[in-house]
């Protein structure tokens, strides 16, 4: 099950967000990575140079590498509807963003622990792929035998924010897909139309 295993950090600050989540390196080191990213001198970003930023920033972001997000989007191409609409709706309808989304882990690389180490079930079975596409009415929910777990209590306690397009009830810890997520009710910062100019040269 392949996965970026690499420093997160320097990613987060090459992208100046805190796309792995929360991070102090960000606030300590508010400058691109490296020997001299705080004195380089950039000029004015290429097309191609932004485009494949914004791409990057969606894989980090989702976790996903790169042969799998070309597959992603060359579905998102037989699909109905806005293209790069599309392939954010798939990225966010994965397991592993459903479980980050409803507050049961505090970042996606938790949640898709959770998914792999078969501690969530979809619709009753035990399901261990993060990339697994959930459709509309999709029942998620925390195995039995983890619902003590104090790393789940702790995420869905700090959780503070709930999606408009999932229910969730913290007392059973069950969660449930009510709608496929339009562009507005995803907060990530991706321009999607540049993506999809990448692709389509």
């Amino acid at each position: 099950m392949a996965r970026y295993t690499g420093p997160t950090s320097r990613i987060a600050r090459r992208f100046g967000e805190p796309i792995f989540g929360p991070d102090k390196a960000l606030a300590k080191k508010a400058y691109g990575p490296g020997q001299h990213g705080n004195q380089r001198r950039r000029g004015k970003e290429s097309a191609y140079g932004v485009q494949l930023m914004e791409k990057q920033k969606a894989k980090f972001t989702y976790g996903i590498l790169e042969k799998q997000f070309s597959n992603l989007f060359k579905e998102a191409l037989r699909r109905k509807g806005v293209t790069g609409e599309v392939l954010l709706q798939m990225c966010e309808m994965r397991l592993d963003n459903v479980v980050f989304r409803l507050g049961l882990a505090p970042t996606r690389r938790a949640a898709r622990q959770l998914v792999t180490h078969n501690h969530i079930t979809v619709n009753g079975d035990n399901i261990n792929i993060p990339s697994f596409a959930l459709r509309v009415g999709d029942l998620v929910s925390v195995r039995e035998r983890s619902k003590s777990l104090e790393v789940i209590d702790n995420a869905i306690a700090s959780n503070k924010i709930q999606m408009e397009w999932l229910e969730f009830n913290s007392e059973t810890k069950v969660g449930k897909v009510i709608a496929a997520p339009e562009r507005i009710q995803i907060p990530e910062n991706i321009k999607e139309q540049v993506i999809v100019e990448l692709y389509s040269k």
